[in-house]
């Protein structure tokens, strides 16, 4: 099975199925949902509506009718960190999060069902970043990319690329391709030819405010403009716009402190 793909145009490139270990859905977790929802509306042009019920409030973002992000509330006796987490395809949610068990990751959370929408889990690797695993079922993920206020890219940054790229590659071993290496720090993973995501080794630059972590990247059509809109909209700059591996991009902070990447239209991913 192959993932169902539309020609890439003004109107972005529309997925109808994501073959398992690409990343699928960037979900995050915050205590005000009104306040966020309300930033990233502004931010990206984003319209909501309600999602599965069973992950408490829920809302899933939406781009012309399509489904790109999700933002949920954290229990309020919670005091967990503000992130976005990208969730990775998988036919077998069950059987993956077993395979994060065997190669020394951990699971937080689950597996356990959605609704109808799908199952999930939450885990870590080896060296801690988090992670979700989804199995869709009705809810098949991102469903729009290519156009501003999408998800465009997903990096680790972690202490070691080349170790944490061999726990990726094992745990979702259904349909990924001989790793790419940039250099023994940037490693390049490509499911069926194309590349999907990054994993950067930091070692001891890494901060450890953050710690290994997965980086979220969205589009945007101009990336100062937009990283000067995060700030006017009560959020921060972290990193200016620059060029990097993806092009240039900027990195910035909601009002609530989750970290996420801007990258330009014009800009491409590793190829």
């Amino acid at each position: 099975m192959t993932e169902a793909r539309e020609p890439a145009g003004p109107n972005g490139t529309t997925h109808s199925w994501q073959p398992p270990g690409t990343p699928c859905w960037a979900s995050l977790m915050v205590h005000g949902m009104a306040e966020t929802k309300e930033f990233y509306g502004a931010l990206f042009g984003w319209e909501f509506r309600p999602g599965p019920r069973p992950l408490g409030p829920y809302v899933r973002a939406l781009l012309n009718g399509c489904e790109v992000a999700g933002i949920g509330r954290l229990p309020p006796d919670r005091h967990l960190p503000v992130a976005w987490t990208p969730y990775f395809a998988s036919d077998d949610v069950d059987a993956t999060a077993e395979s994060v068990r065997s190669c020394g990751g951990t699971v937080a959370v689950g597996p356990l069902d959605a609704a109808e929408a799908g199952r999930l889990a939450i885990a870590s690797d080896p060296m801690g970043a988090v992670f979700g695993i989804w199995q869709a079922a009705r809810h098949l993920g991102t469903s729009l990319t290519g156009i501003p206020g999408a998800p465009a890219w997903n990096e680790l940054l972690t202490y070691d690329a080349a170790g944490v790229a061999k726990f990726y590659r094992t745990v979702f071993a259904s349909g990924g391709d001989p790793d790419v290496h940039d250099s023994p720090d940037d490693i390049t993973l490509r499911i069926e030819g194309r590349p999907v995501a990054a994993i950067h080794g930091a070692g001891p630059a890494l901060s450890r405010d953050h710690g290994p972590h997965w980086m979220t990247y969205f589009q945007v059509e101009d990336v100062d403009r937009a990283a000067e809109r995060v700030a006017a909209l009560g959020g921060r700059v972290v990193r200016p716009g620059g060029v990097t591996a993806v092009g240039r991009a900027a990195t910035v902070a909601d009002p609530e402190g989750a970290v996420f990447a801007l990258v330009s239209r014009h800009d491409r991913v590793r190829g």
